[in-house]
């Protein structure tokens, strides 16, 4: 029986990868380095790697400056257009009291407090995990194992939702099933080792209560 899911942040509730994206995209542009779509899709969402690998000729400094540049754009971006996916708020309500449910997102939590200031999702959550609650981010475990600690279940007890193939690496790697959502951005992905791959978030709690 599950008692608990473990919903990504971006790509699954939020439609803010897109946003990420095109704020590494300028700023890798301004120093001369293109990021294409497909690059993103591997380099980011795929392996879970850091996209500034690509400007491996520029110093540690220079890289660092790099970084906080994009993520001063990516507040922008977020405080311009952070839009929440279509049929989560009715999923998350058609769940809310039957599962206990958390956020366990790679963002760090500034970005992850502009996404949600006016989002209305938070109170269906009964924890939330970003970047600053683990010291490796996914594809590694320990942000699922994390929330496993702080939900206080076994893994069997337990549901994460991802849209991407690190999101599901993580998962499956601590232990847990996982429901796949395909992010745009990568929907050729490879998600076999997901226990079912869905083409919409309001799918969701038919598999959960067996109704599909």
């Amino acid at each position: 029986m599950i008692k608990a899911i473990f919903w990504d942040n971006d790509g699954v509730l939020v439609d803010t990868e897109s946003l990420y994206y095109q704020a590494s995209a300028e700023t890798l542009q301004a120093r001369g380095i293109e990021l294409t779509p497909a690059a993103f899709a591997e380099i980011s969402l795929r392996q879970g790697e850091s996209v500034f690998d690509l400007a491996a000729h520029l110093t540690p400094v220079e890289t660092d400056q790099l970084r906080l540049q994009r993520n001063a754009r990516y507040s922008e971006l977020l405080q311009q257009r952070s839009t929440v996916i279509a049929g989560v708020e009715e999923t998350l309500r058609a769940l809310h009291g039957r599962v206990r449910m958390a956020i366990v997102t790679s963002s760090r939590r500034d970005h992850f407090e502009l996404i949600h200031a006016a989002s209305g999702l938070l109170g269906y959550f009964d924890f939330v995990l970003t970047r600053e609650d683990y010291r490796q981010s996914k594809p590694h475990p320990e942000p699922y194992l994390s929330a496993l600690a702080r939900s206080g279940l076994v893994a069997d007890q337990c549901l994460a939702i991802e849209d991407s193939e690190r999101g599901l690496t993580a998962a499956c790697r601590a232990g847990l099933r996982c429901l796949a959502i395909p992010a745009p951005l990568a929907p050729l992905g490879h998600f076999s080792a997901a226990f079912r791959i869905l083409k919409s978030v309001r799918e969701v709690p038919g598999v959960i209560f067996g109704r599909s």
